[in-house]
């Protein structure tokens, strides 16, 4: 009996990789490292000048595309100019939808959904028709999805709803394989609206409970997307990047 060699996604330097919300934090540190591989590069953000400012830090080969992942009209600009995609990283997101439910606004709900699950989903749907046969997909969750954190409801929400899709996404959609990354606490400019002494405070008692004993790096939440990208055997799958953040200690 002979098996037949499959084709794989490039993951030389002739990929084109496509990171949205490539302008800062996680997108930008996955960016980078795809970029220093010689990968062909693009980021997409609202803001061009942090686009460009992004880009000169990435170095390689980066090009860059303003466009609001929230518009539809923009979504299909991109796609209607852009080369095949080999690796699509989503990293869109909002910080909207977090609170205490009992005082959750449901509006300001719906802004998180606004904001990160359809820009996530109208990406991925925009993209099929420009996806190369055996392209992978990588969208950015978090853990708030499968955590019981008070506070963190609306989130979960808004994240487990992605994660929720992934499995019959990776079979529908095969042999492209779609997978999501899910965070944790990472020190990005995310929790820039937090003021600095409150956000020190909170990321000292975040490290006190985490079995690593620190945040996380948006490098190290790159490494993770960079190998559910660039490994074409896994498809289907919630990568934890928490630094043991999750897991039950028994205390």
């Amino acid at each position: 009996m002979t098996t037949a060699t499959p084709s794989t996604t490039r993951t030389d330097t002739a990929a084109h990789v496509v990171v949205m919300g490539g302008s800062s934090g996680i997108g930008e540190a996955t960016a980078t490292l795809f970029a220093a591989s010689g990968a062909e590069v693009t980021i997409t953000g609202r803001d061009r000048a942090k686009l460009d400012e992004a880009a000169a830090r990435i170095g390689g080969k980066t090009a860059t595309h303003p466009m609001d992942a929230t518009a539809q009209a923009d979504i299909d600009a991109f796609f209607a100019t852009t080369a095949p995609i080999d690796h699509l990283v989503v990293a869109v997101s909002g910080a909207a939808g977090s609170g205490a439910f009992a005082e959750l606004d449901l509006d300001d709900l719906a802004h998180g959904f606004d904001a990160k699950f359809w820009p996530q989903l109208r990406i991925l749907k925009a993209a099929l028709g420009h996806l190369t046969e055996r392209a992978s997909v990588t969208l950015i969750t978090a853990a708030s999805a499968r955590a019981a954190f008070p506070g963190t409801s609306g989130l979960a929400a808004i994240n487990g709803a992605l994660e929720a899709m992934i499995p019959p996404l990776a079979v529908e959609l095969a042999p492209r394989r779609i997978n999501a990354v899910s965070p944790g606490v990472i020190d990005t400019p995310w929790w820039g609206r937090v003021p600095e002494e409150q956000r020190k405070e909170l990321f000292a008692g975040l490290a006190a409970t985490t079995p690593v004993g620190r945040v996380g790096r948006p490098e190290e939440v790159a490494q993770a997307i960079n190998s559910l990208a660039v490994n074409g055997f896994i498809t289907g799958v919630v990568l934890d990047c928490t630094g043991g953040a999750n897991l039950p200690t028994g205390r």
